[in-house]
């Protein structure tokens, strides 16, 4: 699956695999299936609203210097 509601081309599917998690913004590393890590900075709130955990499958929504992370 991937999203296509979103003008990003780039689209890596992976899994959860950390979170370092700070009172305002939070570090997301996700692992593809080839083991590539993307790691993202997003505000803890959203890492609460999308219900993100260790393991748990996600994209990785990459544009430019911007890495976005889509809740599946």
């Amino acid at each position: 699956m991937t999203v296509s509601a979103i003008n990003v081309r780039n689209q890596f599917r992976g899994k959860v695999r950390d979170i370092i998690e700070g009172q305002v913004v939070s570090e997301v590393e996700v692992e593809t299936p080839s083991g590539l890590i993307v790691t993202s900075v997003i505000t803890t709130r959203s890492v609460h609203e999308l219900g993100l955990v260790p393991g748990k499958e996600v994209i990785a929504l990459v544009k430019s210097t911007e890495v976005s992370i889509a809740a599946l």
